[in-house]
């Protein structure tokens, strides 16, 4: 019943779910004080407003941002709180008492003073935003960007400023308890000058020397930076704060190109949540700003997704544009038609070609080009399958089962994922399976945010998964080396700290224009996040035991480390499914369209070495079978074949085609523009030689 609650409050936890239900019973009990009257009832129901409230703001709780939209928002549940307030001084007789209307004078006030207080947050706010933020690109040798105002008088302002009011209600309460005015005025003067201090505070960074330069002169900076810089080729990108993932998985390939790399953003989201990179970064949010922008030495831009904002980019006509994808597999999006505007679509091996060709969506043979999937380095290929329990291997070790399955999509298909139809039946064979596998449970980050089907499915899955682990835990088969994982779970802790350390977790942070001012990257200190962030995820696979069924969400571990420590997978028709076979380990897809196998291997490439699961999940002993003994694998030579066909040769290595792919569509840009110039010059000279033909002899 709880978790019924929290599902249709959509609130995070049933503490964020009692926090509610306390702040919304105490508003009534409040009014049911103020008309008893009784002082200490109003003071009890006013403390649990007050702090309920608090921590709902602090939880980011998806219920404040309801309220606000039915017209119940923070001003007006701190206003009603105070109309409560005068009311229960009326109800004890106060109401020609000299604290009656001091409370009515400070409440007017202190509301007067929210409006210079909103006016000049926002005003700082606006001052300071950027007409363009950047990372590793040195702007403060350029122009004076000053610091950000500190974090405690920005953050979270209309509430701290609203909560000033605490002090004026204490000291009304008192009064109204003890029959003196003393206290009550004594608060009224603590609440109207901490409101005053607070917007006096504000004023010094909306004038002056305290805040950033017009946006003409950053733009100016910016391309004074890429005169400097002169970036030969470009990753640009736009996309929703949740698609900052298909940026992400491009940086390590940007970051080994041999050509001077810029990556360009459009929306201020993507940016914040953009891994950390060597490449220097300019996110450009209004398209004026970025057609305005001196790119003149760009010859090659690469686009990681289909989107309208790519038309702003694809108008330059000096450089080559090439759609990379995020992704490469069989869904309609591998073959939209909006790619055929781009010079070249670049696939990962020949079945990228193939599939266009027989979309036939105007995208020609001639503009694609093969380039392997240089993301695909860190895949580990298949290292033998461990003996289980039954093998006698101490720690109970078996076969690791990845389900990863997609999430649903925006057009309702069934076939866009198992999880509605066959998720639970996959994972109750998984764990049931004899003799044992462990089953890692990786669902897609998108899961749930379309479909509420699908978001039941992933909570029932879950908890599929969790009964499971603690059925496991209990049986004498299993058994866990207890040391080494308090040992592996320390080293967590140690790197953790480490990290957080680096990143500045926990410190005060600047805002947009102070971390464009400081974005540089330390090199040694990025290096050094990467080499320990190997060394977590290693020690996050030891520090629990080697059978323990587990579900992993968020961004660690990625999903590249879930293969690498997996000897099967089942998934859906993804890239997912066209990554794994980099590992040549057995696999599954799930047909929930029910297509039939002949016609779902017709379809979708990727599954012609796979296992074909119904919505039953009958074959999923295929899978099993295939892993136990793979000797006796009778799609192995397959997965090898078409390996070979999705992702391309093993050698030259696929950053090598990358960057020779990038050096020849430079050249083609080159040759072009040097054709125009070409066709320019004459032109000039044909209008320039019958006026000279005109002029009289000297």
């Amino acid at each position: 019943m709880i978790s019924t609650a929290i599902r249709v409050a959509r609130v995070g936890s049933a503490a964020e779910l009692a926090a509610a239900a306390l702040m919304m019973l105490g508003f009534p009990v409040l009014m049911l004080a103020a008309l008893v009257p009784s002082v200490p009832a109003f003071a009890a129901a006013a403390a649990a407003t007050y702090l309920a409230d608090h921590y709902l703001h602090r939880k980011g709780s998806y219920l404040i941002n309801r309220l606000s939209k039915v017209r119940a928002g923070l001003s007006i549940r701190f206003l009603i709180r105070q109309l409560l307030l005068v009311l229960l001084l009326a109800r004890l007789s106060l109401s020609d008492d000299l604290i009656f209307y001091g409370a009515i004078a400070c409440f007017i006030a202190f509301y007067g003073l929210q409006a210079p207080h909103g006016a000049l947050v926002t005003l700082i706010r606006n001052r300071r935003r950027m007409p363009v933020a950047t990372r590793n690109v040195d702007l403060a040798s350029r122009v004076r960007i000053p610091d950000a105002p500190s974090r405690r008088l920005l953050h979270r302002s209309a509430e701290k400023m609203l909560h000033l009011d605490l002090a004026a209600v204490v000291g009304v309460l008192v009064s109204a308890a003890v029959d003196s005015a003393v206290a009550g005025f004594v608060g009224i003067g603590v609440t109207l000058a901490l409101g005053c201090a607070y917007v006096l505070a504000l004023m010094p960074y909306v004038r002056g020397r305290r805040i950033p330069p017009c946006a003409e002169v950053v733009l100016a900076a910016v391309d004074d930076w890429l005169r400097e810089y002169r970036p030969e080729t470009v990753l640009y990108f736009s996309g929703s704060k949740d698609s900052a993932y298909q940026v992400n998985m491009w940086l390590e390939t940007m970051e080994q190109l041999d050509s001077r790399p810029l990556i360009i953003l459009r929306e201020r989201a993507i940016l914040d949540r953009m891994a950390p990179t060597t490449v220097p970064v300019i996110c450009v949010p209004g398209g004026v700003h970025l057609m305005n922008m001196d790119l003149s030495t760009v010859r090659v831009a690469l686009y990681a997704a289909n989107v309208g904002k790519n038309i702003h980019m694809l108008r330059v006509p000096t450089m080559k544009h090439v759609f990379i994808g995020h992704g490469d597999s069989d869904k309609l999006a591998s073959v939209n038609p909006f790619s055929k505007v781009y010079d070249e679509v670049w696939t990962a091996g020949r079945a990228g070609r193939d599939r266009y060709a027989i979309a036939d969506v105007g995208v020609r043979d001639d503009d694609i080009v093969e380039v392997g999937r240089p993301q695909l380095a860190p895949i580990e290929t298949w290292q033998g399958v461990p003996e289980g329990p039954r093998g006698g291997a101490a720690d109970g070790r078996c076969p690791t089962v990845l389900y990863a399955p997609t999430w649903e999509g925006w057009d309702g298909n069934p076939g866009n994922t198992s999880l509605v139809l066959a998720g639970e039946n996959i994972v109750k064979k998984l764990v049931k399976a004899d003799p044992p596998v462990r089953v890692l449970y990786k669902p897609h980050p998108f899961t749930g945010t379309v479909s509420k089907e699908a978001g039941a499915a992933h909570r029932r899955i879950t908890a599929l998964v969790e009964q499971a682990a603690a059925e496991r835990a209990a049986d004498p088969r299993f058994t866990a080396d207890a040391a080494a994982q308090a040992a592996a779970r320390a080293e967590l802790a140690r790197i953790e700290a480490r990290l957080a350390e680096l990143s500045g977790a926990g410190g005060e942070k600047g805002d947009e224009a102070e971390a464009t001012r400081d974005g540089l990257i330390d090199v040694r200190k990025h290096e050094e996040i990467a080499r320990l962030r190997a060394e977590w995820n290693d020690a996050y696979w030891r520090s629990f035991p080697a059978y323990e069924h587990r579900v992993i969400t968020g961004a660690e571990p990625r999903l590249y480390d879930c293969f690498n420590v997996s000897d099967a997978m089942v998934s859906d028709i993804s890239s997912v499914v066209s990554d794994f076979i980099a590992s040549g380990k057995p696999y599954a897809v799930t047909d929930s369209a029910e297509l039939g196998v002949e016609e779902f291997k017709r379809q979708n490439t990727a599954v012609r070495a796979a296992t074909i699961l119904s919505n039953s999940a009958a074959e999923l002993g295929e899978l099993l079978a295939a892993v136990r003994d793979p000797a006796a694998d009778p799609l192995a030579e397959d997965r090898g074949e078409l390996k070979r066909y999705l992702l391309g040769p093993d050698e030259p290595k696929s950053i090598d085609q990358f960057n020779t792919a990038v050096a020849n569509l430079t050249l083609k840009a080159e040759t072009r523009n040097l054709g125009q110039e070409s066709r320019a010059a004459a032109g000039a000279v044909e209008e320039v030689e019958p006026e000279d033909a005109e002029q009289p002899a000297r």
